[in-house]
């Protein structure tokens, strides 16, 4: 796999680290309608992954006030999916705001608010920043790595613990059952454990869960109907479609049906569930500087190099962004978890805007989608 994407996929896919598999034999399903000419390309870039093997995909794009909506095999417009990391840019921008009404400072250390929580096996949060969890430079081991957690979460395991509640506090203790990545600001390493831990400064900072903040901060403010914080809720909120998952790296193994689970397992770093539509109303809001004044919106777009080989990708705190193929740059996230891979990105100036998600986890690629839209490039045939 190249350098390139190796990064992709881990930014994508968020939680899901490692389950790769090949296609998903999908039954036939009645193709959607003719695409505008404007989003062609789109619209073949989703036929493109049912064709590799995605039950089924969906996307939503604007650009100024025109709307576009494509989806292929089992996906509907309106499906509601969980969104994984893109969990990541909301839990960023409470903490963004919290900053602007100094309530906190992001170059605060980690253990001024969790005292005693970062600790062991070199971890110390006396020397990382509230920062460095934004954007990853803190060094932190993420839990997702960890084998152990791997097996039960992400492998056959997971059908008997689907539905086991992890406390923040247990995730951590996972990760800090190991030595650190690197020395806090010596490096880039995406870890998950950095935004369960943003996640518990929200709640020290607040009283309340992070969730709460989330809601009452960005989700009621823009009448995000689609979008909720589950906690340990299980169930999947109506409409939805299935989603997919082989639990394994093998690529011919079964398919099992992944769409009830307990999405403590991500908390604040990938427990959302939203749709194409309203994640493309929190981006543009965003981007357009809705939600956060002018300096902490600076904060948020000052990135930081992810890779030598990847000089037009850079990652802010919770926002990544990306220059496309054709020049044109990009802001968003992406976001992956069991049966479900999504991404939403934006121009800087908020007005063209793409969400997208695939019902599995194994076949596909987002980026594909990412391209096809915003450059016009449809996906090369086999």
């Amino acid at each position: 796999m190249s350098a390139a994407r190796t990064v992709r996929t881990l930014l994508a896919a968020g939680l899901v680290a490692g389950i790769t598999a090949t296609a998903l034999a999908a039954p036939a399903v009645a193709a959607a309608p003719p695409a505008e000419p404007s989003h062609a390309a789109t619209q073949q870039a989703l036929d493109a992954a049912v064709a590799e093997g995605v039950p089924g995909a969906v996307a939503q794009a604007r650009d100024g006030k025109a709307r576009w909506v494509g989806t292929a095999g089992e996906r509907k417009g309106n499906d509601r999916f969980r969104v994984g990391s893109i969990t990541k840019t909301f839990t960023s921008t409470v903490l963004l705001q919290l900053q602007a009404e100094g309530r906190l400072d992001l170059d605060d250390p980690v253990e001024k608010w969790l005292p005693g929580v970062v600790s062991g096996n070199g971890h110390d949060g006396r020397k990382i920043t509230v920062r460095q969890l934004l954007n990853h430079t803190s060094g932190i081991y993420s839990y997702t790595e960890d084998p152990a957690f791997q097996e039960r979460v992400f492998g056959t395991g997971f059908l008997q613990h689907r539905y086991d509640t992890w406390t923040p506090q247990q995730l951590v203790a996972v990760a800090m059952a190991h030595e650190p990545d690197f020395a806090p600001g010596k490096g880039w390493n995406y870890s998950n454990t950095n935004f369960v831990l943003a996640g518990m400064v929200v709640e020290s900072v607040t009283g309340r869960p992070y969730g709460k903040a989330v809601e009452n901060r960005i989700i009621k403010p823009l009448k995000l109907r689609a979008t909720s914080v589950p906690g340990t809720d299980s169930r999947m909120p109506k409409p939805n479609s299935r989603a997919w998952s082989k639990l394994s790296r093998e690529v011919g193994g079964p398919t099992y049906d992944v769409t009830e689970l307990n999405p403590s397992i991500a908390g604040a770093a990938g427990e959302m569930v939203s749709d194409a539509n309203d994640l493309q109303t929190f981006y543009r809001a965003l981007l357009k500087g809705r939600l956060l004044p002018a300096a902490e919106m600076k904060e948020m777009t000052d990135t930081v190099q992810i890779s030598p080989d990847l000089p037009g990708v850079g990652y802010g705190l919770g926002l990544m962004r990306q220059k496309l193929s054709c020049g044109k740059e990009v802001w968003g996230h992406g976001g992956g978890i069991h049966g479900s891979t999504s991404a939403a990105q934006v121009t800087r100036d908020g007005e063209h805007s793409l969400a997208a998600n695939f019902n599995a986890d194994w076949a596909g690629d987002t980026e594909k989608v990412i391209e096809a839209e915003f450059c016009g490039t449809a996906p090369k045939k086999p």
